[in-house]
């Protein structure tokens, strides 16, 4: 298997990101969240530098030793309880249909999961799918993730809910 890397995001790779988002076949059925909501621009984030903070973050995925592009991870933060000790990390990915299938995403989930853990203090990194996204539930499973339950109803993609399935990996985990 060829190996890759995370990277932070450039000013260079606008170009590349924004063909991804409007690619409905670089998205994917399980990315289908319709368009974002406002806020700050693509280009204006990139200019104020690397896409990470205390909150969330986004990364690259490339292929090495050539370091193409193939998609991104991101993570966000999501809170079980007021003190910072309940703050976790929530990932996801999303990689181009060319690249799928072939281990990448388990490599790149488990990477940003070390990440996480190297460079934070939370004690939790998790992720969701859909329940018919059963390459993904192989990939989180084969990148150290734990299934942990079903939210029903908790996502609305493609114009409806759907059920998701919560998968997660602690500090502890091996």
């Amino acid at each position: 298997m060829t190996a890759i890397r995370l990277r932070d995001v450039t000013l260079d790779d606008l170009e590349i990101l924004e063909g991804w988002a409007g690619s409905p076949e670089a998205r994917g059925e399980f990315n289908d969240f319709g368009p974002s909501e406002g806020g700050t621009s693509l280009r204006e984030a990139l200019e104020q530098g690397p896409l990470r903070n205390e909150r969330n973050g986004e990364m690259l995925i490339v292929l090495e030793p050539e370091g193409t592009p193939i998609g991104t991870v991101g993570w966000h933060e999501v809170r079980y309880g007021p003190n910072a000790g309940s703050r976790a990390w929530n990932i996801g990915i999303a990689l181009l249909p060319e690249h799928r299938g072939q281990g990448h995403g388990a490599t790149a989930q488990r990477v940003l999961a070390d990440y996480l853990f190297e460079t934070t203090d939370v004690n939790r990194v998790e992720a969701q799918t859909d329940v018919e996204n059963h390459a993904e539930q192989r990939a989180l499973e084969k990148a150290g993730f734990t299934r942990e339950g079903t939210a029903r109803g908790s996502q609305f993609r493609a114009g409806e809910y759907h059920d998701i399935l919560t998968f997660a990996r602690l500090r502890t985990d091996t």
